[in-house]
């Protein structure tokens, strides 16, 4: 018999998951295109930092030819706002450009269920967000340590969902068949070996590696828009792959 493809999993309902990985919100959206041209919509989605901001974005409403264009034309003036405090950037600029582009305010106006990781920082634990400002869930998951002041709700500081759910998956049901496109991170912050790059098991789900992906960041934004081309034709080739132990590898 015959391995079941990528194609073959998507052509039955999945929930799909992003994980975290800094600027990675470019390539996210150019894997999630491939879905969206091909009518393959997620029952629901979960994710972490940029896993998170493009997972929300999408259950929000927004589609990823919109998402793109944001991306793309996007300069670091637009989000760059030092500011002395526990961070370089006060998150102002940020916050204001997640609050134009979001179709809808709240976790409630969504058109399927998101669910978002943020780091609870007085408990030290992984909180999921479900419910009430979706902006402020998004900016919270994507406050990465010293580079944004932390974010706070309920007179708590928050931080970015990765430092304990880099797969940004404990916000997704047991259960759910779930599509998980993890960021293959070149990040010199952590060890090969760093348990937060591990691919977790979980049963009905596979997941989705594109290797080579180049790494973006604040002053690499036009590596950010090579990679959303890059994952895009790299997902577009990894439908087409067998799924192998409940991983669809895919190289640039």
């Amino acid at each position: 018999m015959a391995q079941k493809t990528l194609a073959d999993f998507l052509a039955e309902p999945f929930a799909l998951t992003m994980s975290s990985g800094f600027f990675s919100f470019f390539a996210h959206t150019g894997m999630l295109s491939v879905l969206e041209e091909r009518g393959a919509v997620p029952t629901r989605v979960s994710g972490s930092s940029a896993g998170a901001l493009v997972t929300a974005a999408y259950a929000a409403g927004l589609d990823t030819a919109r998402l793109e264009r944001e991306l793309v034309g996007l300069e670091r003036r637009d989000f760059w706002d030092p500011r002395p405090g526990l961070g370089l950037l006060r998150g102002r600029l940020f916050d204001a450009r997640l609050r134009a582009m979001l179709p809808v305010s709240t976790f409630e106006g969504c058109r399927i269920p998101a669910a978002i990781s943020v780091f609870d920082v007085p408990s030290r634990k992984t909180v999921v967000r479900t419910t009430g400002d979706l902006a402020l869930a998004i900016r919270a998951s994507c406050t990465v340590p010293f580079l944004f002041h932390p974010v706070w709700a309920e007179r708590r500081p928050l931080l970015d969902g990765g430092i304990l759910d880099r797969p940004g998956l404990v916000g997704m049901p047991a259960g759910e068949r779930v599509l998980f496109h993890h960021i293959v991170s070149r990040s010199p912050w952590r060890k090969a070996d760093s348990e937060g790059l591990r691919i977790p098991k979980r049963d009905n789900m596979v997941t989705l590696k594109i290797h080579g992906l180049p790494r973006s960041g604040p002053f690499r934004l036009g590596e950010g828009r090579r990679a959303l081309e890059l994952a895009r034709e790299a997902t577009r080739r990894a439908l087409s792959r067998p799924i192998e132990d409940g991983v669809v590898d895919v190289e640039i």
